[in-house]
């Protein structure tokens, strides 16, 4: 169908296969609708896998609507639904569920670690990952069914020492992924980092200077910030959402004490506390591993080390230290970036874990249903299980077409 309508519009003059070539296109009526490269795909060379017709046309409104007006009075023809195209790769088999998510991603990619993260799933890299576990899973499960095949039989050896020791390897990797999750999915999502001090300390004027504008209102007047800031940033690669909290104190201010206590809760959730200190050098809440630690205002005490959200100085340094101390936090990230993938992988240790113990115990047709079980699991992660709800929801996230 795609090609018919590239034969009609370009009056029989469609390129060959996969080169980009400049021509005349024309509606129903021989009117000339624009010029532009018409690109054509067949059968298992598209995005899709499906037969494609690429306009790469002028973009002005006029243009589009006309084109696509003039399309839509083909027989069989019609706009793409959001995500109709990825939607179709999927059941097409050109990409499996672990892509599409990753394609979604890229196009959302707000960093150079979210890009180089989406890209590496796009690639295929967790559902090349979750086809080896399936690959051992398959070999495990071949050596029990044998051997209750011919459990009436003499034969040759105990598989239970082989089978253990595939589930061993199984068990490791699904391991390193569930304990990679936490910080993959930081990088896909974003790191907090929470200022906090007492207050006055100069938190909101920090915050203000990383922002390059006014996103919270500074004054003398101890309290002023009484809520929660946020200000979303790309800290030397990664994706940030910095916290300006509350100034913690006792207080009989009954708003500004509501303010202190969340501003207590989402500092200790943080993934990284950023704790400014006055001239005392004293901390408002207990310093955690990894913790930064560092002297506000140093443009009033004349110290060399410490930062200013006045002037800058020390800025550069601190955010250094957050660079190292983000790297820090993902060295290690796994594949799994989402929580399916988690409870996937959670789900198919389990069911190992199962197996394991059963196998120790020769009882060989339950465990080989509980590797069934496990590669149920990753399997619904490519796609390969009936998963209709959870597409809808993917697929409607996406851009018309796309």
């Amino acid at each position: 169908m795609a090609h018919e309508a590239g034969h009609r519009l370009t009056r029989d003059r469609l390129p060959p296969e996969r080169v980009a070539s400049v021509r005349r296109l024309f509606d129903s009526g021989g009117m000339l609708l624009d010029e532009g490269l018409v690109i054509i795909f067949g059968d298992n060379a598209s995005f899709t896998g499906e037969p494609i017709v690429e306009f790469q046309i002028h973009g002005s409104e006029a243009v589009v609507k006309a084109l696509l007006r003039d399309l839509g009075t083909m027989p069989g023809l019609r706009q793409a639904d959001p995500g109709e195209f990825s939607r179709r790769a999927l059941e097409n088999g050109t990409l499996d569920l672990t892509q599409v998510e990753a394609l979604s991603d890229l196009i959302e990619a707000e960093t150079e670690a979210q890009r180089r993260q989406a890209l590496s799933l796009m690639s295929g890299a967790l559902g090349q990952r979750i086809s080896t576990l399936r690959a051992d899973l398959v070999k495990a499960g071949a050596l029990l069914e044998a051997a209750i095949d011919f459990a009436d039989e003499e034969v040759p050896y105990d598989v239970s020492e082989d089978v253990l020791s595939l589930l061993d390897v199984v068990s490791e990797e699904l391991g390193m992924e569930i304990a990679g999750y936490a910080a993959a999915e930081r990088v896909r999502s974003g790191f907090e980092i929470a200022l906090v001090g007492p207050v006055n300390v100069g938190k909101s004027t920090l915050l203000n200077y990383l922002a390059g504008r006014d996103a919270a209102i500074t004054s003398a007047i101890p309290g002023t910030t009484r809520d929660v800031i946020e200000v979303r940033m790309d800290i030397r690669g990664q994706a940030v959402t910095i916290l300006d909290t509350a100034g913690l104190r006792e207080t009989h201010d009954e708003v500004e004490a509501l303010g202190v206590e969340k501003a207590r809760r989402r500092a200790e959730n943080a993934d990284l506390r950023v704790h400014l200190t006055g001239v005392d050098g004293e901390t408002v809440l207990p310093v955690q591993d990894g913790d930064i630690v560092v002297a506000s205002k140093v443009d009033l005490t004349a110290t060399e080390h410490g930062v200013s959200g006045k002037t800058g100085q020390g800025v550069d340094a601190l955010m250094e230290q957050v660079s190292k101390r983000l790297d820090d936090l993902v060295d290690g990230a796994g594949l799994a970036v989402r929580e399916r993938h988690l409870v996937a992988f959670k789900g198919g240790l389990e069911h190992v874990a199962v197996a394991k113990t059963f196998v120790a115990r020769n009882e060989y047709e339950v465990a080989s249903e509980e590797l069934r079980q496990t590669s149920m699991s990753l399997g619904l992660l490519l796609g390969e299980i009936d998963v209709e709800d959870y597409l809808d929801h993917i697929f409607a996230s996406f851009c018309i077409g796309k």
